[in-house]
């Protein structure tokens, strides 16, 4: 009889489920915020801190290590590159998400997964096996058919995508940074501290938008804030850890789906034909790319 799995791998699924279906719901809270979208992102960053910085004292005194035991000067900045690279993510995405379908919004955001394998192959060098390639055309093609159908409908849909697909970029620095500082930092305090800078990041920009600052409906922030960042990322950061990187991505094809369903339920936007060929293109390229690469160094 074979061993009952450790628990962090037992429960590691259904964090992660969990989680990117928490995540499935920020862009209509954005939406329904009455504040400016900028501003909905520094309260979701900054209402998130307190909570995060506890959450990362309780996992790593779980684990018996200091919570910031390997921070330096140079991991702090860093950090605070990651903090400003996820706050001009964020103030894009929420940009976006006012301009075009809640589909749309979080299918190219999701472009961050297919530009990490494009980065190393234009940069470092890497040549890219057939999962690697097939993801990138499948990505081109039904990037190009999705951003396609929206200058057709508006040319205020064709701006969210590429509002949506500049915070791909930037989500994408932020991943590559996030990277460089794992071996010195664990993932929750490294979310934490993040999180605080994209918080600093984000205030200014805030208060210079034009619009609401202030909510005089806490209801959908507070959500935005302890739903998408502290539950939702904390649950993905903790399951990311315990699982194959197919599996990662299957569980996240869950929040273009709830997108997509709150979209058409919420706000009518269902999708045409075209559409639906363009997110599947996308759909493939997130599971083709997290597939195993044995292309030749």
């Amino acid at each position: 009889m074979e061993p009952a799995p450790p628990p962090a791998n037992r429960f590691a699924f259904p964090a992660m489920l969990a989680g990117s279906a928490s995540l499935a719901f920020g862009p209509w809270l954005v939406r329904i915020a009455d504040v400016a979208p900028m501003a909905s992102a520094f309260w979701r960053l900054s209402l998130a801190v307190v909570p995060l910085l506890l959450l990362a004292r309780f996992v790593s005194g779980r684990e018996g290590t200091p919570a910031f035991g390997g921070l330096n000067l140079g991991s702090l900045g860093l950090a605070a590159l990651a903090g400003v690279f996820f706050a001009i993510d964020l103030a894009l995405w929420h940009l976006g998400i006012l301009r075009t379908t809640l589909a749309n919004a979080t299918l190219l955001t999701n472009a961050a997964t297919f530009l990490l394998p494009l980065w190393g192959f234009v940069v470092l060098r890497q040549r890219p096996g057939r999962p690697a390639r097939a993801a990138l055309l499948a990505a081109a093609l039904g990037t190009a058919l999705l951003l396609g159908r929206s200058a057709d409908l508006s040319p205020r849909n064709f701006t969210g995508d590429l509002l949506c697909l500049g915070a791909a970029l930037f989500y994408t620095a932020y991943l590559l940074t996030i990277e460089k500082l794992r071996s010195r930092l664990a993932a929750m305090p490294l979310l934490a501290l993040a999180t605080a800078f994209g918080a600093v990041t984000m205030l200014p920009l805030a208060l210079l938008e034009p619009g609401a600052f202030w909510p005089g409906n806490w209801t959908p922030i507070l959500v935005l804030a302890f739903g998408s960042q502290v539950f939702g990322q904390g649950l993905v950061v903790y399951a990311v850890g315990h699982l194959r990187p197919i599996v990662v991505g299957l569980a996240l094809l869950i929040q273009p789906a709830i997108s997509a369903t709150v979209g058409a339920l919420r706000f009518g936007e269902v999708p045409g034909v075209w559409e639906l060929t363009g997110a599947g293109l996308v759909v493939a390229a997130l599971l083709l790319v997290r597939l195993p690469d044995r292309a030749a160094p």
